[in-house]
């Protein structure tokens, strides 16, 4: 550790998880941004033979995970062996896809980065399933997102507690595959559907409050979309020459407000999923230098990249879900000195600025109607079938499974079939619905709040006693009591 990172000791509890992984026993670990999950499952995997699968959401955090390795171990050994670490993904190119497969063929990997659906394609599951190739552990970062986007956006992510049972099948008697799931905003369900999805046994759990005391939370009310923009200007005006970020919940919208930006002569760029590869490396490239003072980027930008001197986090429009609040503010202070995170809001009623009211009442359709058509697909979908199938033949189908699976009239017999319990009454659906809104609500819920920001979030994620009479004293609720 010290060789590679640099760092005399662990910080807790970095040594326990280390051990544990190790030691081949499942885990739950949520850990705060900064607090370095990374570690955590890099060191076993290196210091292990065979290989850990690492479940990684976005290629951009692949990327970055796997370069900066790359540099400790060039910074280490002065040498540029090949690393044990590698990636996989739809854009990389042909010739590269295949020098990996050969390498995982070979059994050169200590890590492998891949998304769900890579790990759920032919040509590479069908090298994961050769009994020579030992595999130590399946690692699921940023596990967050199976609980954010699992059931309608990246169905993938249900199937994913149906893989040790298969890869064990395939493996010598004996063999063990153990599972950890990482990330930094969970709460006590979202927990509880992680440690049922992925079927984990008997699992350790690591909880460490998300409370961050160089964090200042501020919510601020504007009354037109131009205040919306006076206001982030003025903010930014502010604080000349410092880096930061500005999130936004579309592409399009990432690009409107960073070329006005730019416009007014701010060096920035707009960030989204929408970029091809060597754009996205381009631009965190320019902001980690400090060419670019900051970015105007949706949610893919931030997992897994390390700049300590993030002074500001701006949410020109507030994130749907609590946990991905937490996660965008945190990408702010992680060098330990002073960050602000400013979130606006369109005044309450919607008449003057109507945009977020419009944003909340257009996803929601979208997720009555994705439910609404999963209980008609249901009955004209087989009892028993074939995942490839289904999501060909029917508009949708691979989601209909996955929200099927969430309210519990599905089991997966392996990562790629299926069976329906037909049985149950599809009112869970709807329970199912009933969920996700109140998640939703949850974050309108933390807007309005007058207690203490960071009491509000540390009783929504489950630390009800570290609650209790709380005040950070930073927070505009608690400036202005």
């Amino acid at each position: 550790m010290k060789r590679f990172w640099g760092y005399e000791d662990f910080r807790p509890p970095q040594g326990e998880i280390i051990r544990m992984i190790l030691e081949q026993r499942d885990a739950l670990i949520v850990l705060p941004t900064g607090g370095g999950k990374s570690i955590c499952f890099q060191l076993p995997a290196l210091l292990q033979t065979g290989l850990t699968l690492v479940i990684s959401p976005l290629v951009a955090l692949m990327e970055n995970q796997v370069q900066e390795l790359r540099d400790r171990l060039w910074r280490a050994l002065k040498s540029d062996r090949k690393l044990p670490a590698a990636l996989l993904h739809s854009e990389l190119p042909r010739y590269q896809r295949q020098q990996t497969l050969q390498a995982i063929e070979k059994q050169q990997l200590r890590l492998l980065y891949l998304s769900p659906e890579t790990l759920l394609s032919e040509p590479v599951w069908k090298r994961l399933c050769q009994p020579q190739l030992q595999i130590n552990g399946l690692i699921l970062d940023e596990a967050h997102c199976l609980v954010q986007w699992g059931d309608t956006f990246r169905p993938a992510y249900r199937r994913l507690g149906a893989v040790r049972p298969a890869l064990l099948k395939c493996k010598p008697k004996g063999t063990k595959i153990a599972i950890a799931s990482f990330t930094a905003t969970a709460d006590p369900k979202a927990q509880e559907t992680i440690r049922k999805v992925l079927q984990l046994r008997q699992p350790q759990t690591f909880l460490i409050s998300p409370y961050r005391d160089n964090l200042n939370l501020q919510v601020q009310t504007v009354w037109t979309p131009k205040g919306r923009e006076t206001r982030v200007l003025n903010y930014i005006k502010a604080r000349p020459k410092q880096a930061g970020l500005v999130y936004v919940r579309s592409r399009k919208d990432s690009e409107v407000l960073a070329q006005w930006f730019t416009s007014l002569g701010y060096s920035t760029a707009a960030y989204h999923a929408g970029l091809g590869a060597q754009e996205r490396r381009k631009i965190e490239a320019s902001w980690i230098s400090g060419q670019t003072q900051f970015v105007v980027c949706t949610c893919a930008f931030g997992m897994g990249i390390n700049k300590p001197d993030v002074r500001w986090v701006v949410h020109f429009q507030a994130p749907l879900l609590l946990s991905e609040y937490i996660q965008e503010v945190g990408r702010g202070g992680r060098d330990g000195k002073p960050a602000d995170a400013l979130t606006l809001v369109s005044e309450p009623t919607g008449w003057f600025n109507p945009e977020d009211k419009q944003r909340q009442e257009f996803f929601a359709h979208q997720m009555r109607s994705q439910y609404r058509q999963t209980q008609q697909l249901a009955k004209q979908l087989p009892a028993q079938g074939e995942v490839a199938k289904v999501a060909k033949e029917f508009p949708n189908g691979a989601i209909a499974l996955a929200l099927l699976d969430s309210a519990g009239q599905l089991e997966w017999i392996d990562p790629f079939h299926y069976r329906q319990h037909r049985s149950k009454k599809f009112s869970s659906l709807a329970q199912v619905s009933n969920i996700q809104q109140q998640a939703q609500s949850q974050m309108n819920k933390y807007l309005k709040t007058r207690q203490c920001r960071w009491q509000f979030l540390l009783k929504a994620f489950g630390f009800t006693k570290e609650a209790v009479g709380f005040k950070c004293d930073r927070c505009d609720n608690c400036l202005s009591h």
